[in-house]
Order: structure tokens, then C-alpha cells, then sequence
């Protein structure tokens, strides 16, 4: 069978929308003419009222039972990634180092995403249902891990983050669109399927929007100055390490657990993850004025890229890999 993979151009168009806003800042400032935030704001809810009409509470009830395959899914995406950005804390020593350091972590907490997780484990034939389930409950899991992960470190640096005024925040804008969306999955929830490419297509307009705005802010006030070649080349190459480290735990996991060849793809392809929807709104919610969110988003907008290219090429690789007589398991892949 041959398996066709392309790059997504949803990458192409972010490194767009990223020119515009150097060539461009003025609209994405907050005395702009054009009322980004409120239109933001409105999309969010929308997102994830559209990703309520599309989680079918019958698919999470039925993945329930592959509770081991869910944990390490869940407990990678969740628990790994921070503890392996939490082991080089102590070595952010300039401010430079600890912006750096806090947008991995910010990368590290945040939840898998579901559309291209669901689709590159089908494309490897992996285990479809779980990965729809635990890209799923990913999000909602999110919704509460990821602002107390990141409220650890913010509360102390920085004087204007309330925890509680963001859980409030996520909870109007994102918690309840979301129970809205399910309530209303049995009326709706076809024509959720039925139209979700376009429903895509907004969900990614929303991001590039918040994208957009977020790094017209940080060309505006001139952030990305302090950092100099040697610094990109370091994001890079960190996330480059960070996503192979954890790909690999992941199998190793998934061997001494005895999964499957279908449930170790599952494992390794959505415990891998990280959601640049989530990490977009996340940012705009959690970060305070006084930290850029253009440098924030930086390394996870690298991360969806490399993601996507390497679990895209895995994959296909994956796919094209002769199953093993009955009783027997593929080999452990890195």
C-alpha cells in the first residue's frame, strides 16, 4: 500500500502570518482600530464549543477499558515532559536563559492535540479509538494541569498572576463552550462531523489570528533583539532532543507495559503531542502583559512543526511495515 504524506501547510502559513506581523505590527497593538482581543476571545469560545459538538461521550465511555494505554498517554503529556524541563531549571541563570526556560516549560504543560494525533496513528495503524479518546480528554485534562504547572513559577516572578481569576477565565471562555458543545453533541454532533473541515479552517484562522497579535507585540517592543543566533540555534535544537527523548521513553514504556503493536504507535504518537490551539489560547490567558508571548509560543511553534514532519514520516514508515505472523509483535521502532 503506498502512503502519501504531506507537510502540512498550516506550518507554511504561520511562518507567513509571523512576516506579516514584522512588516505590520500596528494592527496587532492594543490602541489598534481593530478590536483583535475581543475577536480572539469570541473565536476561543467558539473553538472549543465546536470541539465539544465533535467529542462523542459514547467514544470516551467505550476507551475507558485500555486504562494502561491511557495513563502513559496521559501521564507523558502531563507528568514527563515538565519533570525533563523542570531538571535543567536551575541552569536558567540570565533573563534571557529564564524566558527561554519558562517557554519550554509552558511547551511541557501543555495537553496533546487531537486532530493530527487521530490522524497519523491512523495513517500507521495504530489503535484508533484510544487515540481518539486520549486526544480528547486531553484537552479537558489540560484545562485544569496546565495553569497549575505554570502558575508555580509565574506566581512568584511576576505580580499581576492570579490563579484564580485565570481558572475563572477558562472556565467562561473555554469550560463552559466546551459542556455547552457536548450538551448539544446529540443534535449537532453530524453536522460538526459533517462540516469539519471548515470548522478546521476557523480553529486555525482563530490560532494565527492570536498568533498574529502576539508577535506584532513582542516586533513592537523589540523582544526578540536579546536573542542572537546561538539562542535560536539552541531552541532548535532543544526541541529537536526534547521531542526524540520523550518518543523514545514512550517505546521503551510501551515494551516493558507489553502493548501491542497497534497501542505502542498509540502511545507514542499522542503521549508525544503538544497542541498549538491550546498553547495559543493558553498564552493569551495565562501570560502576563509583562511576558512576551511571541517568545513563549516560539519553541512550541517549532515543536508543532517537527512534530508533524517526524511523526509524519514515522508514520508512513509504519504503515508500510509488514505485520508479524499472528501472536507476535512488530519491533520496538525509535
Amino acid at each position: 500500500m503506498k502512503v502519501n504524506f504531506k507537510i502540512d501547510s498550516f506550518i507554511f502559513a504561520i511562518i507567513a502570518i509571523i512576516i506579516v506581523a514584522y512588516f505590520f505590527p500596528k494592527f496587532g497593538q492594543s490602541d489598534s482600530r481593530f478590536p483583535l482581543n475581543t475577536i480572539s476571545s469570541v473565536g476561543v469560545s467558539l473553538i472549543f464549543f465546536f470541539y465539544g459538538l465533535k467529542l462523542s461521550p459514547e467514544k470516551l465511555k467505550s476507551g475507558l477499558s485500555n486504562w494502561k494505554l491511557h495513563l502513559l498517554v496521559q501521564l507523558s503529556t502531563f507528568l514527563l515532559f515538565p519533570l525533563i524541563i523542570l531538571v535543567f531549571y536551575p541552569l536558567a541563570r540570565t533573563e534571557n536563559g529564564q524566558i527561554l526556560w519558562l517557554a519550554f516549560f509552558f511547551l511541557a504543560a501543555l495537553p496533546s492535540t487531537v486532530s493530527s494525533s487521530v490522524v497519523m496513528v491512523s495513517i500507521a495503524k495504530g489503535n484508533i479509538p484510544a487515540a481518539i479518546f486520549n486526544a480528547g480528554i486531553s484537552g479537558l485534562i489540560g484545562i485544569m494541569i496546565t495553569p497549575l504547572w505554570i502558575g508555580l513559577f509565574l506566581t512568584h516572578t511576576t505580580d499581576n498572576f492570579d490563579l484564580g481569576s485565570i481558572y475563572l477565565k477558562l472556565i467562561s471562555e473555554i469550560f463552559v463552550p466546551i459542556i455547552i458543545g457536548i450538551s448539544l453533541q446529540k443534535y449537532f454532533g453530524k453536522f460538526a462531523v459533517r462540516n469539519i473541515r471548515y470548522l478546521t479552517l476557523f480553529d486555525k484562522s482563530v490560532i494565527l489570528l492570536i498568533i498574529y497579535k502576539s508577535f506584532a507585540e513582542s516586533f513592537e517592543r523589540e523582544v526578540f533583539k536579546s536573542l542572537g543566533i546561538n539562542d535560536m540555534i539552541f531552541v532548535f535544537a532543544a526541541t529537536v532532543a526534547l521531542f526524540f527523548f520523550v518518543y523514545t521513553l514512550t517505546g521503551y514504556f510501551s515494551s516493558l507495559l507489553k502493548f501491542n503493536s497497534e497501542d505502542r504507535i498509540t502511545a507514542q504518537f499522542c503521549g508525544t503531542k503538544k497542541s498549538l490551539v491550546h498553547g495559543t489560547v493558553f498564552s493569551k490567558i495565562l501570560m502576563p502583559e509583562s511576558v512576551s508571548t511571541g517568545i513563549i509560543l516560539l519553541p512550541l511553534m517549532l515543536f508543532h512543526a517537527i512534530q508533524i514532519l517526524i511523526i509524519g514520516f514515522f508514520a508512513t514508515r509504519e504503515a508500510k511495515a509488514p505485520l508479524p505472523p499472528k501472536g507476535e509483535k512488530r519491533k520496538f521502532q525509535v
